[in-house]
């Protein structure tokens, strides 16, 4: 499985809105087509909440369903608590922690052992053992 970031899959929907293809159309296309794609609970949670804030939520939250209808929604099980305290406890020590929300997001994507397809690399390559793939 590959993990999709929020960046990404915003990215990815206004590429194919706008009929102008850009990085994220091409890494989908580069993908082999039986590569399963997934996106955290908390990658949802994120687009759902900017959908709801939109101008027009209802276009918005259907754009959504289009977009995510081929994804596996990853949700948290009972070694996910512990793994986030330890990938915090570890991007925390001396230096400026990983956003709460992005590290949701690693969490899910290391438990897996599965890339995160990302734009936001400066602040996840500071999660120990995720492994980032750039469009």
């Amino acid at each position: 499985m590959i993990h999709l970031d929020t960046s990404f899959l915003i990215d990815l929907h206004r590429e194919t809105v706008s009929g102008r293809p850009g990085g994220a159309l091409d890494l989908i296309e580069s993908l082999n087509p039986n590569e399963l794609l997934g996106v955290s609970v908390h990658v949802a949670c994120e687009l759902r909440a900017g959908a709801e804030l939109s101008r027009q939520a209802l276009r918005e939250h259907e754009a959504l369903d289009e977009l995510m209808s081929g994804l596996h929604v990853v949700y948290p099980d009972d070694r996910f608590a512990s793994h986030y305290a330890r990938l915090l406890a570890a991007t925390t020590r001396g230096s400026k922690p990983v956003a709460a929300m992005d590290l949701l997001i690693a969490t899910a994507a290391t438990l897996g052992d599965a890339p995160l397809v990302t734009r936001n690399v400066k602040d996840f390559s500071r999660v120990p053992g995720l492994r980032l793939l750039k469009y």
